[in-house]
């Protein structure tokens, strides 16, 4: 097991394993923390997961764990590792079972104070018309010709069917639309359990948020996105539900006759591979494309369900009820991007496994409000507590791919924490806050307690004292719907 006397501290929050460490590994491994957050990952295998992706063929640079990591499949939550496109490989293990798995956001105008009356209706409403739990159908039912479609077109599809504005999906990542999709490499049983499952929310650490804006660091980053202090805002954390789930089951099978078939030698099974460039890798990348975009299409189609909920609710009570999109962004992704490494322009396959891509000021893929900024970062807490909205910078182009942290992260497991909290308790202890909670299951909203996960606030400082993302706003929860 990792030590912390295995890591170099490179500077006040930068901590690597050397290559040293392990023969067999390729580069190093750079770790973003706090003292007191290294020594809590050291409590489960995430140290030992990122040594072991260090391993994998291909990859350039170093592998990035971001603050938040915790143990995942084969690589660790929080992890980032580029792969040299086309010779490299590809890894779903490194990019993770829920594939863009992401976050949304909507800002509005509405105070606080105009819309306290009725934020039991609110919670209510968005939990009857946005629908939550495991296996849960969706309102929207597909045909199989319509869901090659959302594989293909991914946010596009919603906006031709009118749940989706054309500014939307310009504050989307990849416009909600990712390039080399093809359903072919889609098994039947993935399309059985997406075709009923689009405009849901599931379960696990999934939700929908209604926040408070409590404070600004960047007002002029605030003012482009939307976010003014003493006014809602709203989040929306799932991804590609089981169609992505039963993707990646179907490529981790499949690969572990690749690495055999490939030569490829590896210290953990979980990590199986393919070259980008084989037969089964391209299949994956098809695949993963696919999911990614039902994954844009589930959240926005989620997001013209949280304008339907707020309309129903608060017109005729608030001056203005409509939310605008601030940014959508994937946290289990993998892209084929450029990147300057060594001094060598190169195009890689970045996987970021929980975690978030934080491109700095310039990125040509960025509408024209956010190009001189730098890219939306969409970090939300633990249930119950802050979440934040912070830049891409400069600096995580040169350091970590253009990539930040995603959350705050799990230092118990779910089973765990069903054990030391009582969902009742709980969801009484929110409400004693102020905060109106829906959940389909008590024991589901355990395993989601704030106690089960690290404190974001210190996560963000590390990020942000690094340059790898820069604050922009602070949000508190005032609603939370869970499956």
């Amino acid at each position: 097991m990792v030590q912390k006397q295995d890591f170099r501290r490179l500077s006040d929050y930068l901590w690597e394993i050397p290559q040293s460490y392990r023969q067999d590994m390729r580069v190093p491994v750079r770790v973003y923390a706090s003292e007191r957050l290294l020594e809590q990952a050291l409590r489960d295998r995430s140290f030992e997961q990122a040594v072991n992706a260090a391993t994998l063929p291909g990859l350039v640079s170093h592998v990035v764990v971001m603050p938040d990591v915790h143990q995942g499949y084969g690589f660790p939550i929080g992890g980032v590792a580029a792969s040299r496109f086309p010779d490299g490989v590809i890894s779903p293990g490194g990019i993770g079972y829920d594939i863009n798995c992401g976050v949304r956001l909507l800002a509005s105008g509405i105070t606080f104070e105009d819309a306290d009356p009725w934020l039991e209706d609110l919670a209510t409403a968005l939990y009857a018309n946005c629908p939550s739990g495991v296996g849960v159908g969706g309102s929207v039912r597909l045909k199989q010709k319509d869901l090659d479609i959302v594989c293909r077109e991914g946010a596009r599809w919603a906006l031709a069917k009118g749940f989706a504005r054309e500014e939307d999906l310009a504050r989307t990542e990849e416009g909600g639309c990712m390039p080399g999709a093809d359903p072919a490499a889609v098994s039947q049983r993935a399309r059985q359990r997406g075709k009923d499952q689009l405009g849901t929310l599931g379960a696990g650490n999934h939700f929908i948020e209604v926040d408070l804006v409590e404070q600004i660091f960047h007002p002029a980053a605030a003012q482009a996105m939307g976010l003014q202090e003493g006014k809602l805002a709203v989040q929306i954390h799932c991804g590609s539900r089981g169609f992505g789930h039963q993707i990646c089951s179907d490529y981790v099978k499949e690969f572990q006759g690749a690495v055999r078939r490939y030569g490829i030698h590896l210290p953990d099974r979980e990590l199986v591979c393919a070259p980008l460039d084989s037969p089964e890798g391209q299949r994956y990348r098809q695949a993963m494309a696919s999911a990614a975009n039902y994954a844009f299409c589930n959240r926005q189609i989620l997001a013209h369900h949280v304008r339907r909920s707020f309309e129903q609710v608060l017109a005729g009570k608030v001056s203005n009820w409509d939310l605008t999109q601030v940014y959508d962004i994937a946290h289990n992704i993998g892209k084929i991007e450029e990147h300057i490494i060594d001094g060598e322009r190169m195009r890689v396959c970045v996987h970021r496994k929980g975690a978030t891509r934080a491109f700095g000021p310039g990125f040509e893929g960025l509408p024209p409000e956010y190009r001189d900024l730098g890219q939306p970062v969409l970090v939300p807490g633990s249930m119950g507590t802050a979440s934040w909205v912070m830049l891409g910078t400069e600096k995580s182009m040169q350091q970590s791919f253009g990539s930040s942290c995603h959350g705050a992260g799990r230092t118990m497991s779910r089973s765990q924490a069903k054990r030391q909290v009582w969902g009742q308790e709980l969801r009484e202890e929110m409400e004693t806050r102020g905060i109106r909670v829906r959940a389909g299951s008590m024991p589901g909203l355990a395993e989601e307690a704030p106690k089960a996960y690290k404190d974001v606030d210190e996560v963000i400082e590390v990020v942000s004292k690094s340059g790898i993302a820069q604050k922009v706003a602070r949000l508190r929860p005032i609603v939370v719907i869970k499956g």
